[in-house]
């Protein structure tokens, strides 16, 4: 899509900062992190939103979710403590639509990290 900002960063028209590529999908950092760690994942091909998936999309989505602990891993925020506790965490999300919260119509998913960041401390 020529007017799409996710097709021109995975064309390597718009820089940004790239934690993993491969063949079919592009991993990067959100400009603006609601998150310590706040990865998006896209995939190289036009897809607009979720809702525009089907059976054919099968193995891409499954691809882009698998990545999601991989990075977390990679960034700090899926660990295992010295006794063999869990600890850390990660949160993925996929918006779709405009009521789904989505704002670039090319679909990705996001992967935040760190210390509770979706939860309000008070």
């Amino acid at each position: 899509m020529d007017n799409c900002l996710f097709c021109k960063i995975a064309a390597k028209q718009i820089p940004a900062t790239v934690v993993y590529e491969d063949d079919e999908l592009l991993a990067f950092k959100d400009i603006r992190p609601h998150a310590p760690v706040h990865i998006l994942v896209i995939p190289k091909i036009h897809v607009a939103t979720l809702s525009d998936c089907d059976a054919s999309h099968t193995e891409l989505l499954g691809k882009m979710l698998a990545l999601a602990p991989r990075l977390a891993k990679e960034q700090g925020c899926a660990v295992t403590w010295q006794d063999g506790t869990p600890g850390g965490g990660y949160k993925t999300m996929i918006n779709s639509g405009p009521d789904g919260g989505q704002e670039v119509y090319h679909l990705h998913l996001h992967m935040f990290g760190g210390p509770h960041p979706w939860r309000v401390e008070r």
